[in-house]
């Protein structure tokens, strides 16, 4: 019999890639999404997927969920802003605490048994116990709490996953390793801060096999409510990881280092005591993932 999973946010980097890696495995996927979604990083599998549009219409949503027979649910939508304005309060909390609740009120109708939720590493500032490095990793603590009442008195078994830094050949955010490669290819200066900071850069491959071993472990866990970290075992400083890229690329990235001040709570360590998901082991290195573009 095959499995099927509902997916949030699976039209982004992290959800369609673990869309991808599901189907190969025989899976029957649902995408919950919105009309406005961009639907380009899944149009390779678009017609081999079940997709509902959500309209903000809860009965809906759940009557979807009843449709499904899910095992379990993904939820990897956020709505991600590391500096907001006070225009970007409404868009964090409508994603990340309620449209999440409305997720997990749809899980508990369904009753679907196991909910995959997705965190940050940002929640644990200077790597305290809880402080957020910004208003976005406040409403994923937020949303933590709201879960913790679904897993008391709806019976539901909740995972979440703390990603760390990502990356991968077919990404399309602007993050640190296509910018490389774009200020790269252009010869245009980039100003960078001195490059201290620390980073652990998981490979999507990797973050898509910890998905699917959460599954598999939260079946087996006595616990309902459970939080692992999903990171490489090796951090490098941003300067490491340049040196790194043009040696392996043989390309030279223009930058003049420590001409843009380190942001407001840049986290320079991050949080390495949070305990890795048990009978996962990263198995993409720094180098041999940046061969792969």
């Amino acid at each position: 019999m095959s499995n099927t999973a509902i997916i949030t946010g699976g039209s982004g980097f992290v959800g369609s890639n673990l869309a991808r890696f599901l189907l190969q495995k025989g899976w029957n996927i649902h995408l919950i999404l919105r009309k406005s979604s961009n639907t380009t990083n899944i149009e390779d599998i678009i017609d081999k997927i079940s997709i509902f549009y959500h309209d903000n219409n809860i009965s809906a949503l759940i009557e979807y969920f009843q449709t499904t027979n899910s095992d379990v649910v993904y939820h990897l939508a956020s709505y991600i802003k590391t500096e907001h304005e006070p225009s970007d309060i409404i868009k964090l909390i409508n994603s990340n605490v309620l449209f999440s609740t409305e997720i997990l009120e749809a899980c508990s109708k369904a009753s679907i048994k196991y909910f995959i939720n997705t965190g940050t590493y940002w929640q644990y500032y200077q790597s305290d116990e809880y402080n957020p490095v910004d208003l976005y990793a406040s409403t994923k603590e937020a949303f933590e709490k709201i879960i913790k009442y679904y897993v008391e008195a709806e019976g539901l078994k909740v995972m979440t996953l703390k990603l760390y830094d990502t990356y991968g050949e077919n990404d399309t955010r602007p993050k640190l390793i296509n910018l490389l490669h774009k200020f790269a290819d252009e010869g245009k200066v980039l100003d960078m801060s001195a490059g201290e900071q620390k980073l652990y850069l998981t490979h999507i491959s990797d973050i898509c096999e910890a998905y699917h071993q959460a599954y598999l472990n939260i079946q087996s866990i006595e616990s309902h409510l459970t939080s692992y970290a999903i990171r490489s075992e090796k951090s490098y400083s941003l300067k490491e990881i340049i040196q790194t890229f043009e040696i392996l690329t043989n390309k030279k990235v223009n930058i003049n280092w420590g001409s843009r001040l380190y942001r407001k709570r840049e986290v320079m360590k991050p949080n390495n005591t949070i305990t890795i998901l048990k009978n996962w082991n990263p198995k993409i290195s720094l180098k041999n993932g940046l061969k792969r573009y």
